[in-house]
């Protein structure tokens, strides 16, 4: 099934869903053999997204702590300008957000403390 790519459509079906937990972000050159969500791999070293227990248990640094909203809508990867709609809306109340694309759907990474904040900003946008 392809994915949306109007964009008052995706922003109509948002259905913005948090993921339970506390996530961060760490690299590495040789990345830990640990479980995690997302890997990307650069030319610096390769950046997981985990849970932050792990990266407790495991002694590896982070530098914040994030919730993780799923964006339900099935946007499709030539949809565009949801990453800017999204990203421009929680930057004006001051909102940091890390997006990343999956195949289905897009998930951000928003301050854990932030994330009902954001909700309600993401809530706003498919009106």
């Amino acid at each position: 099934m392809a994915g949306m790519t109007d964009l008052h459509e995706i922003l109509g079906a948002l259905r913005p869903y948090v993921r339970q937990g506390a996530y961060v972000v760490v690299t590495a050159l040789t990345p830990p053999d640990v479980a995690y969500h997302a890997r990307i791999v650069e030319d610096e070293g390769t950046t997981l997204v985990l849970d932050q227990a792990v990266a407790d248990e495991h002694h590896l640094p982070y530098e914040g702590v994030f919730g993780w909203i799923t964006l339900e809508a099935h946007t499709s990867l030539q949809a565009v300008g949801i990453t800017a709609a999204v990203s421009n809306a929680l930057a004006r109340v001051g909102l940091s957000c890390n997006v990343l694309a999956g195949y289905y759907h897009d998930h951000l990474l928003v301050p854990l403390d932030s994330v009902e904040e954001a909700l309600g900003v993401l809530g706003g946008l498919g009106e």
